[in-house]
């Protein structure tokens, strides 16, 4: 498809894949800035849970309403992207436009890139470390967090599954060979919503098995490897541009629900 010279959202999805490469860089980059520099900001306002601590009232609600607008937040970003996807809509038109640009510009070379780091979400590499960090938190004997651990990745995979038979959105074409012809319904990215979850609760896990200056340098870690995964989806033509972008939203919600929920069961009560 050739964008449309009076469609300002072909041109600009146009414009953008033409730019795809620098947009990852300064993208990768912003995401290890954001998410690192943001960390040490919310450190900053809620503290940590403590052992055997209770919370003081101020901070649990902190703790909450924070978890709570973020949850509100990416779920009201996937509607948005939901209810703007038909090939009329102007979203829709974008994504088209993206992945026109891209199908014809982009190098063997940076095909070759992405289809290696796209298998960092594949569904086989997602539940091998979700069962890996099982196995190693029953070892530590932290049953709990293995069971929430388990039902958090398992739960977010479904939910995903769900939510594809719910918009059966057709995928882009991607014939070029550089990867896995991917079959099933493109709404939202199972890659971006898996990584989110997995890797995120991984995150949060390893939060508390590691000294406090390893934080921020393993959230923006974290992160980076999530919009990687996703950016990787959109380079190989395999998702459009929103697929993506609602996957790490709903993604994300879940995992800010998993997280609310465990912090609440985990928390000290007051006696």
């Amino acid at each position: 498809m050739t964008p449309s010279l009076s469609d300002p959202a072909m041109q600009l999805g146009a414009r953008l894949a033409d730019q795809a490469l620098l947009l990852y860089g300064a993208g990768l980059l912003s995401v290890l800035l954001l998410a690192g520099g943001g960390w040490l900001l919310l450190r900053r306002v809620v503290k940590p849970l403590e052992p055997g601590v209770p919370l003081p009232p101020l901070q649990l609600v902190l703790r909450l309403g924070l978890a709570l607008l973020g949850i509100v937040a990416t779920a009201a970003a996937f509607a948005e992207m939901a209810e703007a996807i038909g090939p009329g809509d102007s979203l829709g038109r974008f994504d088209e436009a993206v992945a026109a640009r891209l199908a014809q510009t982009l190098s063997p070379a940076a095909l070759q890139v992405f289809s290696l780091l796209t298998h960092l979400g594949d569904v086989i590499t997602l539940t091998a470390v979700s069962i890996a960090t099982v196995v190693w938190l029953l070892w530590q004997g932290r049953r709990r967090m293995a069971l929430a651990f388990a039902l958090a990745t398992a739960g977010g995979g479904l939910l995903n599954r769900l939510l594809k038979v719910t918009f059966e959105r057709v995928r882009p074409l991607h014939d070029h060979g550089y990867a896995v012809v991917a079959e099933g319904y493109s709404f939202p990215s199972g890659h971006s919503a898996g990584a989110a979850v997995v890797y995120g609760m991984l995150a949060f896990v390893l939060l508390r098995t590691t000294p406090r200056q390893w934080h921020a340098p393993l959230v923006a870690a974290a992160a980076a490897l999530v919009f990687t995964i996703g950016f990787s989806r959109v380079m190989l033509q395999v998702h459009w541009v929103s697929d993506v972008a609602a996957g790490l939203a709903s993604g994300t919600a879940w995992l800010l629900t998993c997280v609310l929920i465990i912090d609440w069961l985990r928390r000290p009560r007051r006696t």
